[in-house]
């Protein structure tokens, strides 16, 4: 797509990947927002995409802000009233669009995965990690607050007594420590990583694509709604679920002993 993010279809996945190793793939001073975001346009647009991969090319999956931008921000010149809009109209809308976007993600985090970087990967549905995989909430070391969203994201994924700690210390944690802490839902060897997050896209894939969108949507919804409120949804949802072509082909294959055919 760009100098930032490569986007690759094969059937029904697509796979995004963080394309600047040499600068360990960050999300700030440079087009990685804008990329992005024309990468969620696309999939969005596209009715036959049923799952998406977002890694990085080794030997990080995201390192977060750039550091130079970070330096350039704290010249006395810049006014604050300028950074807080460049948050808004820029990586801010990131998280916005990945928690919109009705087709599961799937992080599959190839190596550290720090600050901005470990919150890109906890605005994806799942993440699996390679054993090279590092994480760190690491803003307060720098001396700024995670702006991207990451307070709100991180206390969902593993709860706040953890977020706080990894928030409040700037801790690294490993594959594993993320593992037994409910950061990612597996660990696997480096060199299948990739086929381990395919597998897994294509066993998301392979239901019906309108029932999956509407399942991800309620499940986003419920983070930030009341019951009542969610079982109104999900009554009119369902509604909508018995009535589609895909409902049909799912009881018939079933009925008759097949492999369903949802076509998209």
């Amino acid at each position: 797509m760009g100098d930032f993010l490569s986007y690759a279809r094969s059937g029904h996945i697509v796979t995004l990947t963080m394309n600047q190793p040499e600068r360990r793939n960050p999300l700030t001073g440079n087009t990685a927002v804008e990329e992005f975001l024309a990468a969620i346009g696309r999939i969005e647009a596209d009715a036959g995409v049923r799952a998406v991969i977002l890694t990085g090319a080794d030997p990080a999956f995201s390192a977060g802000g750039d550091i130079r931008t970070m330096q350039q921000q704290a010249d006395p010149s810049v006014d604050p009233a300028r950074i807080r809009n460049d948050y808004r109209r820029g990586i801010q809308k990131l998280p916005l669009a990945l928690f919109n976007l009705e087709v599961p993600v799937i992080a599959a985090v190839n190596g550290p995965a720090i600050g901005a970087g470990l919150d890109l990967a906890c605005m994806c549905d799942l993440r699996i990690a390679s054993q090279q995989a590092k994480f760190a909430e690491s803003f307060v070391r720098l001396g700024i607050i995670p702006g991207d969203g990451g307070a709100w994201l991180l206390p969902r994924v593993i709860g706040m007594a953890r977020a706080a700690e990894l928030a409040f210390t700037a801790d690294v944690i490993d594959a594993d420590r993320a593992l037994e802490w409910g950061l990612v839902s597996r660990v696997v060897a480096h060199a299948s990583l990739m086929d381990e997050a395919q597998a897994l896209a294509e066993r998301i894939a392979v239901h019906p694509p309108q029932t999956m969108r509407m399942t991800k949507k309620l499940m986003r919804e419920a983070l930030h709604t009341r019951l009542d409120t969610l079982l109104e949804m999900s009554a009119a949802y369902q509604a909508l679920a018995h009535k589609t072509p895909e409902h049909a082909e799912a009881v018939s294959a079933f009925l008759e002993k097949r492999a369903p055919n949802f076509r998209s």
